[in-house]
């Protein structure tokens, strides 16, 4: 039976976790009492007793769980962006190579990836990846969430009765291009500049769309909107969490919350053969957050990667 310790397991990621986790024979969940789950002693101790732990902190916090570790046996899969770009990390993004998925299961520091991030490194990496593009293409994208992703007090205040009527409109963030995603998105997909990044947080609880337009004339060489959904359709190929829809399949309205409550990701490729459209559908609380977490762990001890998934 494995043991898992959830630092954090107030939070929107952690409380996720541990619903998914709760009712699995293969796991025990080692708990804190509401009094002892700052407490840094009775931390380090669940840390240390723990073969697992989801660190769901603000970066500094997780900087500092880590610090307590002692036992050289037990994982870590960190869901803060505090080492997402440390090279001793395994970055938790299986599908994204072979060497990605070996990683996750060799290492005991997994790094989880970000939301924003796990949308545009869907896209750009296997581009980046397979040639059709080099580090220095100048990638822009707009990624469209849910509020939830924007944490505890964005959650009440949209659900507050009182609320700004501001929130019932969609509002772009992060516009001075500094967004905390972008080290892992320029690591992951080996760019050599950072993308114009333009998230947008809107009315509704969960889901994701990321959009990465590509201009076909600054491809390496002529590709069509079918060559680029077969290439990534074969990139991902036997993958049992991402899908590449056919041509036929690809809806006049892509939704951002088309998959939520799965671990399930979508990449829709359409457009015309001058400007290719690429958007990531997704779960930004699934596949963007503790759903991968989850997979993660999964992969780290061998079991089934779709176990409580589904």
């Amino acid at each position: 039976m494995i043991k898992v310790f959830i630092d954090g397991k107030e939070g929107t990621t952690g409380l996720q976790i541990y619903d998914r986790l709760q009712n699995r024979s293969d796991i025990k969940l080692l708990t804190l009492s509401e009094e002892l789950r700052k407490n840094v002693d009775a931390r380090a101790e669940m840390l240390n007793s723990a073969d697992i732990s989801f660190l769901c902190l603000p970066d500094e916090a997780a900087k500092q769980a880590v610090a307590l570790l002692k036992n050289d046996k037990s994982k870590i899969i960190d869901a803060s962006t505090a080492h997402r770009t440390n090279e001793k990390w395994a970055y938790g993004f299986p599908e994204i190579s072979i060497n990605h998925r070996q990683a996750i299961k060799d290492s005991n520091l997994i790094a989880n990836p970000g939301c924003h991030a796990t949308g545009f490194i869907s896209i750009a990496a296997p581009l980046v990846n397979g040639g059709i593009v080099n580090g220095d293409y100048p990638f822009v994208a707009t990624s469209l969430s849910g509020y939830s992703g924007a944490g505890k007090k964005a959650i009440a205040q949209y659900e507050d009765e009182a609320r700004d009527i501001l929130l019932s409109s969609p509002r772009q963030y992060a516009h001075l291009q500094s967004h905390k995603h972008l080290p892992e998105i320029v690591a992951q997909c080996k760019l050599n500049y950072a993308p114009v990044f333009q998230p947008v947080i809107c009315d509704y609880y969960c889901g994701m769309c990321v959009t990465v337009p590509i201009i076909a004339r600054y491809l390496n060489k002529k590709y069509s909107v079918k060559d680029i959904r077969k290439y990534l359709s074969d990139y991902y190929g036997g993958q049992i969490f991402i899908e590449v829809p056919d041509e036929a399949d690809v809806p006049a309205f892509i939704a951002a919350n088309e998959v939520a409550g799965t671990n399930k990701l979508k990449i829709y490729v359409s457009g015309n053969d001058e400007r290719i459209f690429i958007a990531s559908v997704f779960d930004n609380l699934g596949k963007g957050a503790s759903g991968a977490a989850v997979q993660n762990m999964n992969i780290a001890f061998g079991l089934d990667e779709n176990a409580y998934l589904k």
